[in-house]
Order: structure tokens, then C-alpha cells, then sequence
């Protein structure tokens, strides 16, 4: 993957923002071993640990995005005060989210200011 493909991650209240742009509107099996690695690393070592991941740009994903996703997931919640959040879905993934019951797992917000603001205010 080349450089201009790399999500964009920042910090904003002691929350990690994982952001991904327009290269990734479509998140294929060929962008996934990157990505993965990336969003995974993040999860392990977000201090403290609580991440947003931003998907605004993207359109489309599958199950094997899902996997990554839960895995994210389960390793935020294996640190203490681990948190996930998503934000920015739109149409398409949000129904995928809602229609798997994943909205019950995580949370989801409408975008990155507010994902912040909500996990920055848990303590």
C-alpha cells in the first residue's frame, strides 16, 4: 500500500481518531491486509484507549472489514477504560451495522466531533 493510501490518524481530548479517506470508498480485499494492520495497531496501542474510526468516505465493505472491525473492537475492550466508536456511516454501511445488530455493540455516531465528545467524556 502506498503512503497516500495510509489512513489518516490523529488525537483529539485522549481519544484516536482513525480516519479514512476517499481511497478507501470501497474497502476490497486488496486494501484490507494495510488497513487491518493499521486499525489494529491503533487498538493495541491507543493511550489512552479509546479510538473513533471515521468512515465518511466509504461506500462499501464486507464481512471480512467486519472481522477487522470486531477484532478492533475486542482489543480496546480488553484494556482497561477500552473504548470503540464509529462514525461518518453512511447509507449503505450504516444499514450493514444496523441490519447485523452491530449498533448494539458499539457505538455509532454521526460524526467524528461527536464519537469524540462521547468517548472523551467517559471516564
Amino acid at each position: 500500500m502506498t503512503q497516500d493510501r495510509s489512513p489518516n490518524i490523529s488525537r483529539r481530548n485522549g481519544v484516536t481518531i482513525v480516519a479514512l479517506g476517499s481511497e478507501y470508498e470501497n474497502i476490497d480485499e486488496s486494501s484490507l491486509d494495510e488497513l487491518t494492520k493499521v486499525i489494529l495497531d491503533v487498538a493495541s496501542t491507543a493511550d489512552p484507549p479509546r479510538m473513533v474510526l471515521d468512515l465518511a468516505h466509504t461506500q462499501f465493505f464486507g464481512s471480512s472489514f467486519i472481522e477487522v472491525l470486531f477484532r478492533a473492537w475486542n482489543r480496546l475492550n480488553a484494556r482497561e477504560g477500552g473504548r470503540f466508536a464509529l462514525s461518518g456511516l453512511t447509507k449503505y454501511c450504516r444499514e450493514v451495522i444496523d441490519t447485523t445488530h452491530l449498533d448494539r455493540l458499539w457505538r455509532v455516531y454521526a460524526s467524528v466531533d461527536e464519537a469524540v465528545a462521547a468517548l472523551s467524556a467517559d471516564e
